[in-house]
């Protein structure tokens, strides 16, 4: 009697769920990696594509008379002293943002500042200050609010999904979605004032037109880093004193 004996090869398959949960795990970083990435880069293709072309469309409404408008005498010296995007700039120095610097007037003075639609509420503005990671900073030398004049405030942006309104890092970080008849609101010693917005522009860094005085009325001029994230451009929103 004849025994025949037969083999059988089994593959041993206790490799594959290892290698499995290895791809899904590469998986899942690459697919994170993208998402960091868009969630930088959409912010700004977003606004390019939605904000910049209303803002920059070359339509400036300005209801101030060209007569009370009042220039620097020495606007070359001004330029000689432009900080923009070079090395070492550091977007939370207030001094850093404009030709001029933010010269000091001589006292220190604060208020507050609330953007109800934004969801910021009595936000700190330092008259003269320079640090933009501790508060807003009111323009040296410019109007105070409630006078004839425009006081202008200069505050820190980053990508909008950071927006934090008790962060002042962070705090403007959203102000491109203001629009034209919102309000901004200024309490300083003791008085409240309200502000409608009427103009918003897109202007470079070494751009002093901004910084202009008018004593037609009282008129408050916020700035800050755009597109969202960048120090590339300027956004200045100008808005003018409700009559009580």
């Amino acid at each position: 009697m004849r025994v025949v004996t037969r083999y059988m090869y089994i593959k041993h398959a206790a490799s594959y769920p290892k290698r499995k949960v290895g791809r899904i795990i590469a998986l899942c970083l690459v697919g994170s990696g993208i998402l960091l990435l868009l969630s930088v880069i959409f912010p700004i293709f977003s606004w390019q594509l939605f904000y910049a072309p209303q803002l920059s469309s070359g339509t400036v409404v300005v209801p101030i008379p060209n007569a009370v408008l009042v220039r620097s005498a020495n606007i070359k010296t001004l330029l000689s002293n432009v900080k923009g995007a070079t090395t070492g700039f550091d977007s939370t120095k207030a001094s850093a943002w404009f030709p001029t610097g933010n010269p000091a007037s001589g006292f220190t003075k604060e208020y507050e500042l609330s953007v109800p639609k934004l969801g910021i509420k009595q936000a700190k503005v330092i008259v003269g200050a320079d640090d933009l990671s501790k508060s807003l900073i009111h323009y040296g030398g410019s109007g105070l609010p409630g006078e004839y004049g425009n006081a202008v405030i200069f505050g820190h942006s980053v990508l909008p999904q950071f927006f934090n309104p008790n962060n002042y890092k962070a705090i403007f970080s959203t102000l491109h979605t203001l629009k034209k008849g919102d309000t901004i609101e200024i309490v300083a010693d003791g008085v409240a004032y309200k502000y409608t917005i009427f103009d918003f522009q897109i202007v470079s860094p070494d751009d002093i037109s901004v910084l202009e005085q008018t004593y037609d009325n009282s008129y408050l001029t916020v700035i800050t880093c755009t597109p969202p994230g960048t120090y590339w451009k300027r956004l200045v929103i100008r808005a003018k004193i409700e009559k009580v």
